[in-house]
């Protein structure tokens, strides 16, 4: 590939601490500082004036689907939608069909990633045969197969002592866990969330004090071992503060917040619309608040989707039988300039480190910046750009999302992979 010289953008790098109106050169698949005069002289360029460039998304909390449930989404449809969000490196989650947990079932997924995806997508494998919970998988093969984290999301471990041991295998193959803490034995059979609304609605509701409690343990569990515990999608103002006094006092946890939780509230749920049904499910004002003040003290380490495609006929049924989750990706950088940026406050570099640097530094990713050498993985957005989502018309395979019509501002222009364009202004280049 020639030289890239992309001009005039406003260049965030959180990782060098880069935030000015410059240029950027990208060649041979890397970013560069000083080209060649004749580099120079062959080189392809890009006025982004009016936008902002910075390293390529990270999401560490996707669901792609394949194998096994490829009628909601693929490896190809999964990565087209992440690169038209400005996403270049997702973690897909292992709850597949069959699942993550052996040898074979990671390399058919990298496999499909090599042949068809966007965008560099990691696997994770899981912690538990079958994601059953009772027995560990065989943690060690699957680090030796391409796994860059552990985890049964969607169906947290329950037994604590089993836990433990798949803490001291993890330490011992340095991956991290990734947990979705929620204590089944009081959430059967809930929906939303346990509160004001639910009563109203009639509908069975789901406490806090279920996720706390898993968050509570593993927080003891990370002190005890040492492991490193990553808390996916916290929605509980009190799991918020048990995680910050754990950190406090040095142990080894982090966590993510999912932009859903961050901009709704259980009250979108007052006409039973199922596209506002998720696990954990949308709480109250209140720990929404809680998770934008964890964000901005640190208590929450980064920003995920929790991408979670279903169809149609899925979504389309009562809400008690209707499966949780939405889309995410392609409205995720829209939707956090909203409500961190616009509404809270925050600097938009703390936004882009929330998204890039963080979640990538978290699973040792190689990405995340735009240093001299790196991989030149590059999103060029417009912060101010209004647009209207259509789901129906978007790259997912399904069209679960509670922001399909919605105006939105703040849109993604091109997304770089390697150097190569993969998005631009709405399409896909031919490759």
């Amino acid at each position: 590939m020639p030289l890239l010289h992309v001009q005039n953008a406003r260049v965030i790098d959180p990782a060098s601490g880069r935030d000015a109106v410059g240029d950027l050169f990208l060649l041979d698949g890397v970013f560069v500082a000083r080209p060649s005069a004749a580099d120079l002289a062959a080189a392809e360029t890009f006025d982004a004036a009016g936008l902002v460039a910075a390293p390529g998304l990270v999401d560490v909390h996707v669901h792609f689907r394949e194998p096994g449930q490829t009628h909601k989404e693929t490896i190809e449809t999964g990565s087209r939608a992440a690169a038209a969000g400005g996403f270049t490196s997702v973690v897909c989650m292992p709850n597949t069909a069959p699942v993550a947990d052996n040898a074979g079932t990671i390399q058919l997924i990298k496999d499909s990633a090599a042949r068809s995806a966007r965008v560099h997508v990691y696997p994770t494998g899981c912690i538990t045969v079958g994601m059953k919970g009772q027995a560990l998988a065989p943690i060690g093969s699957l680090k030796r197969a391409g796994v860059i984290a552990i985890t049964d999301d969607g169906d947290c471990v329950q037994s604590n002592e089993l836990m433990r041991r798949a803490c001291e295998y993890a330490k011992m193959f340095d991956l991290p866990l990734m947990d979705h803490c929620q204590d089944h034995s009081m959430t059967v059979g809930a929906v939303m969330n346990e509160g004001t609304m639910s009563v109203k609605l009639g509908l069975k509701g789901w406490p806090n004090a279920a996720e706390d409690l898993i968050v509570a343990r593993n927080c003891i569990l990370s002190e005890y071992t040492g492991a490193h515990i990553h808390m996916q999608h916290v929605s509980s103002r009190n799991a918020v503060e048990i995680l910050r006094r754990a950190k406090a006092r040095g142990v080894r946890v982090t966590a993510e917040a999912c932009p859903h939780h961050l901009a709704l509230t259980d009250d979108a749920l007052a006409t039973y619309d199922t596209h506002f049904k998720m696990n954990p499910p949308l709480r109250t004002e209140e720990d929404r608040v809680a998770l934008i003040a964890g964000l901005r003290d640190g208590t929450l380490d980064i920003l995920a989707t929790d991408h979670a495609p279903h169809t149609p006929d899925e979504k389309d049924r009562e809400f008690d039988l209707a499966p949780n989750g939405i889309l995410g990706l392609e409205t995720a950088l829209a939707v956090t300039l909203d409500v961190l940026v616009r509404q809270n406050g925050f600097a938009l570099a703390t936004l882009v480190d929330l998204w890039t640097r963080k979640p990538a530094a978290l699973l040792k990713l190689p990405a995340g910046t735009l240093a001299e050498g790196a991989p030149a993985d590059l999103v060029l957005f417009d912060p101010d750009a209004e647009w209207t989502y259509d789901a129906s018309a978007g790259f997912s395979k399904s069209r679960n999302s509670p922001w399909s019509g919605q105006k939105l501002r703040g849109r993604v222009r091109r997304t770089y992979v390697a150097g190569r364009l993969v998005f631009a202004d709405g399409g896909f280049p031919s490759a």
